[in-house]
């Protein structure tokens, strides 16, 4: 994993929620991170809850139906209020409790799920927000120790066998199909994990940003345990 001083142009750092909200992004920076250490007991709530479904969406009444002891009181006092302070602000955040994620396996050569690494994209200005409150939680990687899929030849080549279009329509293909969102690490990358309880902004490809749009992908669960995630 990257430790800070090789991330520390791509990541910038807050104490707060309202200096999360206030920061901008610049050229370099398109992470920033409220760094806490968050008290409760996540894990209680999270063996609460069985389900067979790979992903399960939990609403604000799911979590107050619970019933729990004091420390996972606090763990659902913090995620519920991390709720309302992203509402305010016009987000939908969305709460998953997650056994693992449906692979990719259309394209052997090509998987599109979020464990490879990719970007997010938005026709509006907007920004990703996410926390980890239990399980792994998702790696970053600067831009340049990363290169666009589709810019590789040999998976270029690939693509275009796939493809039964025009030339002039091949780059309109990848976009459609979202094959230009992904991007390969460069051998001597070093990604940063994003940490569990600490709230992150990345930033989105979007028409007029400055910011590069951050470069980042789910984690391979650990076997067995489920992850928490809020994101929006």
């Amino acid at each position: 994993m990257m430790d800070l001083s090789q991330s520390k142009n791509q990541i910038e750092f807050v104490t707060n929620f309202q200096e999360l909200i206030a920061k901008d992004f610049d050229r370099e920076t398109n992470a920033i991170g409220f760094k806490r250490k968050l008290k409760g007991d996540f894990s209680e709530l999270v063996n609460q809850i069985e389900f067979k479904e790979n992903i399960l969406e939990l609403k604000e009444n799911d979590l107050l139906k619970l019933q729990l002891s004091k420390e996972g009181q606090i763990a659902r006092s913090i995620i519920l209020n991390d709720i309302e302070l992203l509402k305010e602000l016009g987000a939908s955040p969305v709460l998953n409790l997650i056994k693992h994620y449906e692979r990719d396996e259309a394209i052997p050569f090509f998987p599109t799920d979020v464990y490879s690494f990719h970007v997010d994209r938005s026709p509006i200005p907007t920004d990703t927000f996410l926390c980890t409150y239990y399980g792994e939680s998702s790696d970053i990687i600067p831009n340049y120790q990363a290169i666009q899929k589709i810019h590789i030849p040999e998976i270029r080549n690939k693509l275009k066998k796939i493809y039964f279009g025009t030339e002039a329509e091949f780059d309109s293909f990848l976009n459609e199909f979202f094959f230009d969102l992904h991007y390969q690490a460069k051998p001597t990358s070093a990604p940063y994990r994003l940490g569990v309880g600490n709230l992150w902004k990345l930033a989105v490809d979007y028409p007029g940003s400055i910011a590069s749009p951050c470069i980042h992908r789910a984690p391979k669960e650990v076997s067995g345990q489920k992850r928490l995630l809020l994101i929006c």
